[in-house]
């Protein structure tokens, strides 16, 4: 199985749709139409823990693609030429305010690898929450976040109470709290 041809279909400032021609695996050309993202190299999602409390940062923010606010580890676009660990540090100071250390960058993970084809890296970061001062956020013009602090045994009960408030919950998030009920 292979790829043969893309060509987009539409195209806009940061998303594109594509037709997508492939060979399956008895050699029959068949057509795909898939979303990809335009102007950045990636995204990353960011799972901060606060030291020494232990709580995780996470952000709520009205989503337009679900009309509804969401509950999000903060994250963002990785920018052309721009590494993955910057984006992270970046991103979690310009959303949150925090200023953090990554500890780790997952390799990259594909939430929807039937509808596109963005990739999304984990970073593991800390941040010690007695050297924070004062909290600053940088938003994006369209960007309206509040920073959510949960502890992590009262994560599933927040995500809980979120989903009943009719709020919509990111799936990294919801695998990170699976997770850390199996242990």
């Amino acid at each position: 199985m292979e790829r043969i041809s893309c060509e987009t279909i539409a195209s806009g400032k940061w998303l594109q749709l594509n037709e997508l021609k492939y060979s399956d695996r008895n050699g029959k050309i068949r057509s795909w139409e898939a979303a990809a993202r335009r102007n950045c190299a990636g995204a990353v999602a960011i799972i901060c823990t606060l030291k020494p409390s232990g709580r995780l940062i996470l952000v709520r923010q009205y989503r337009p693609p679900v009309a509804r606010l969401t509950i999000e580890f903060p994250a963002g676009l990785v920018n052309p030429g721009e590494d993955p660990e910057e984006t992270a540090v970046r991103e979690l100071r310009e959303e949150t305010g925090y200023r953090g250390k990554v500890l780790r960058i997952l390799p990259p993970a594909y939430s929807s690898p039937g509808l596109t084809s963005e990739a999304t890296r984990l970073a593991l970061m800390e941040a010690d929450e007695t050297e924070q001062g004062e909290l600053q956020t940088q938003f994006d013009e369209s960007e309206d976040i509040e920073t959510l602090l949960v502890e992590k045994n009262a994560l599933a009960d927040f995500l809980r109470d979120a989903e009943r408030r009719g709020e919509a919950l990111d799936g990294k998030l919801l695998s990170y709290a699976a997770g850390l009920a199996e242990r």
